[in-house]
Formats: structure tokens, sequence, C-alpha cells
């Protein structure tokens, strides 16, 4: 078995949108909720990342910020994908029977 390359901690896309959008353009998290036109406690989840970015919520943000959409769910893939190295890697790859390719 080939050693898992050491991961740095994952981060959530509600903590990007907190402190490199929400902070420096001082926007509250109702604000953002009200432009958005979604509900304030799905804000709230997300900044705490209790709840994951959607497509449709990646959708508003690229609206609201003025920015690619795929950029949020790039963030939230990458969160994903990080945390199910790190939580199920090790289970999965016993459960996974490598293919053989022959030339």
């Amino acid at each position: 078995m080939t050693a898992v390359p050491r991961l740095l901690d994952e981060i959530h896309p509600g903590e990007i949108l907190l402190h490199e959008f929400l902070k420096p353009l001082c926007i509250s998290e109702a604000q953002l909720a009200r432009d958005l036109g979604v509900p304030l406690v799905e804000v709230r989840a997300l900044v705490r990342g209790e709840l994951a970015l959607s497509v449709e919520m990646a959708l508003r943000l690229g609206l609201f910020f003025s920015m690619e959409p795929r950029f949020w769910l790039s963030l939230q893939c990458e969160f994903d994908m990080r945390t199910a190295i790190r939580k199920r890697r090790q289970e999965i790859s016993g459960q996974v029977r490598i293919c053989a390719l022959t030339a």
C-alpha cells in the first residue's frame, strides 16, 4: 500500500466566506442573507461549517460578489475530498480491487 500524503486541515467554504469576504467588506450575515434572498439560518449554518455549499448557493454568491460560481463549488469539492481522504480512504482502499491494466 502506498503512503497517504499529509494533507492540510480542511477549510470549509463558509470559513473562507466569513474571513475573506464578509469581514473585510463589513457585510453582516443578515445583510448577506437578505441580498442573496435566502434565510438567515442558511447563511449562518454555512459560515459555521454546518451546511455544505450547494450549487444554488454558489450561483447566488457568484452573482453577489460578481465572480465565477465555480470558485465556490471548487472550495466545497476540495473540502469534501480532503475530508473523505482523511476519514475514509483507508477503509475504502481495503474494499477496492485495483484494475490491472495490460498494454
